[in-house]
């Protein structure tokens, strides 16, 4: 599968999706930083990947505003770091099926995830 980092992901999430055999672009070599956010919805269209990111309005906003796209997963925890959002990468990796990814948007919290629409 495709993903496209966010501007905010850390850049060494893509060790972790690589060995798993998926390819990773990376909107700040591909994109203009500080851009809408509607042009990494278009770059994600274009990669046919699915959005990885830090900011938690996108659950709310990219993830009802485009029902067509490759899958939207915001990692919204208390104390963001790479190390913490690196870890809860891997737990989705490990217990979603990213086939059921494309049209959803996930929100994973410290202790908790939320999909929409639902299963």
């Amino acid at each position: 599968m495709n993903f496209l980092f966010d501007e905010n992901f850390p850049k060494s999430a893509r060790q972790v999706l690589e060995r798993l055999g998926h390819q990773v672009f990376d909107f700040r070599k591909l994109g203009a930083i500080g851009s809408p956010d509607e042009a990494l919805m278009m770059l994600a269209f274009e990669k046919s990947a699915a959005v990885l990111t830090t900011d938690r309005d996108f659950f709310h906003t990219l993830g009802r505003r485009y029902h067509e796209n490759y899958g939207i997963v915001v990692i919204a925890i208390r104390q963001p770091n790479r190390l913490s959002i690196i870890s809860r990468l891997e737990w989705f990796l490990e217990h979603i099926d990213i086939e059921k990814l494309p049209g959803r948007t996930f929100q994973l919290r410290d202790r908790t995830w939320m999909v929409y629409p639902p299963f």
